[in-house]
């Protein structure tokens, strides 16, 4: 396993342990940088409007269309340790 790649698992792990939890904006980013990272660019429909957890979920995903894997990861490492401070 690469360093990246551990430390990727160590932030998730991480997160979990999380004094405080954070606010649904946060949430949010790190949902969807961590499907950027694991599964790549948001695919399929959008769902509807009335849906508004899987809505918001799969907008964050999207919004982030495009990103590296690596980046992805590495964006979730640094936003895992901002929350831990």
């Amino acid at each position: 396993m690469s360093d990246l790649q551990a430390r990727f698992a160590q932030a998730q792990q991480d997160v979990n342990a999380l004094a405080e939890r954070p606010d649904n904006n946060t949430i949010l980013k790190l949902y969807a940088l961590y499907k950027q990272a694991t599964r790549g660019d948001a695919a399929g429909e959008q769902p509807g409007g009335f849906d508004f957890v899987r809505r918001a979920k799969f907008d964050a995903w999207s919004a982030i269309k495009g990103t590296a894997k690596e980046n992805a990861m590495q964006q979730y490492i640094d936003l895992v340790a901002s929350l831990r401070r």
